[in-house]
């Protein structure tokens, strides 16, 4: 009798980790507070939740494929090409559609010790090899990213701000990691924080791509726009990366009502103005608060903050995690990038900010010096 063969993946994708997002539910039916996942506290524009609903006769239809009323309306926002701009399921989805078209096996692409880990998925997905450059202070090292090139090299993915750490390279320094690439090398600037930074010194990426033939910029409307649920991304690229990202994408990656409602949501200014503010105010407070109750709290440019939590027994990141759950309160863990003595907490509405920060005060007073 002939041995069944067994049907196996291709080498090395089972030893890709899974990418785990943020606990969104507790055991129990009471509600939670949920600041696990770097969502706005303000929820989708109206607008866009309008646009979503008058969509819903036409779902027998197949979308626009080229998505070409939301790319007009990024481009008419933010002065740009719209033939230059792809659209996503999300920045992840373009993360990843960047990979397929320029990583393969032999292929090497760096990113920075903390960086988000949907870049070491889509390297090792495509058979390329990931290189870690280390960080200074929690930050992007434009140094050790260029010592770690090699003739192998082909991409690098930079998430200007950091996710889970907020921080950020300014603009000189971005430009200095362009310059001393090699021409042969993409540098993907993944801005999906960009709506929260309000530094002079920074510049989410959209002058590097349109003065340079090998950078991209990634955005998403999961973040600011509370779209998350909707998985509306794009990128800004060079004519020729476009044409590469178009050839590989689905068809019709891109939903009908994402697409109408990503168009609503950018006409909100008033609304992405609000949450901008919002934020800038209670990720002040949030981290000066705190910083008051003896944790440390790395600065960001985000819309979160990376808390650290000392080490000692009662006062742990493992503890308070489930010190908050008690108090059906959800922030993120983030031993997979690197920090378990530290959580991720999403600046969220003024109750729920209250709400952390009398938990945590609980916390650390209850257990002791």
């Amino acid at each position: 009798m002939t041995a069944k063969r067994v049907l196996r993946p291709r080498q090395g994708i089972l030893d890709i980790a899974p990418y785990v997002p943020g606990k969104s539910a507790l055991e129990g039916g009471e509600p939670v507070i949920k600041l696990s996942s770097n969502e706005t506290p303000f929820g989708p524009s109206p607008r866009a939740v309008e646009a979503y609903l008058a969509a819903a006769p036409y779902l027998s239809r197949y979308p626009d494929g080229s998505a070409r009323m939301l790319r007009e309306a990024i481009a008419k926002l933010y002065g740009l090409d719209p033939a230059r701009i792809v659209c996503g399921a999300g920045s992840d989805e373009l993360l990843t559609l960047l990979a397929s078209a320029y990583l393969g096996p032999g292929d090497e692409a760096i990113y920075s010790r903390h960086g988000f880990l949907v870049y070491r998925i889509a390297i090792l997905g495509r058979g390329a090899t990931p290189v870690v450059a280390p960080e200074t202070a929690l930050t992007a090292d434009v140094d050790a990213i260029l010592a770690r090139v090699t003739p192998a090299t082909r991409m690098v993915f930079l998430a200007n701000p950091n996710n889970p750490t907020g921080t950020y390279l300014g603009f000189d320094e971005v430009k200095r990691l362009r310059a001393g690439l090699p021409e042969s090398v993409l540098l993907v600037l993944d801005a999906a924080y960009a709506e929260y930074v309000h530094a002079n010194d920074y510049e989410s990426g959209i002058e590097l791509v349109a003065t340079t033939h090998n950078t991209v910029m990634t955005r998403t409307f999961s973040k600011i726009y509370g779209l998350a649920a909707l998985r509306i991304g794009w990128a800004y690229c060079p004519e020729a990366i476009a044409d590469a990202l178009n050839r590989v994408r689905g068809p019709f990656n891109v939903s009908g009502p994402a697409i109408a409602a990503g168009v609503a949501a950018l006409e909100d200014r008033a609304g992405v103005a609000r949450a901008a503010e919002h934020n800038e105010i209670w990720r002040g407070r949030m981290a000066e608060a705190l910083s008051a109750l003896g944790l440390t709290v790395t600065p960001s440019a985000a819309n979160f903050l990376l808390v650290h939590f000392p080490k000692t027994n009662g006062h742990s990141a493992v503890e308070a995690d489930s010190f908050l759950h008690a108090r059906r309160i959800i922030l993120r863990r983030v031993e997979e990038y690197g920090f378990p003595d530290a959580l991720r907490l999403t600046i969220g509405s003024e109750d729920d900010n209250l709400a952390v920060l009398d938990a945590l005060k609980a916390f650390m007073g209850a257990n002791g010096p």
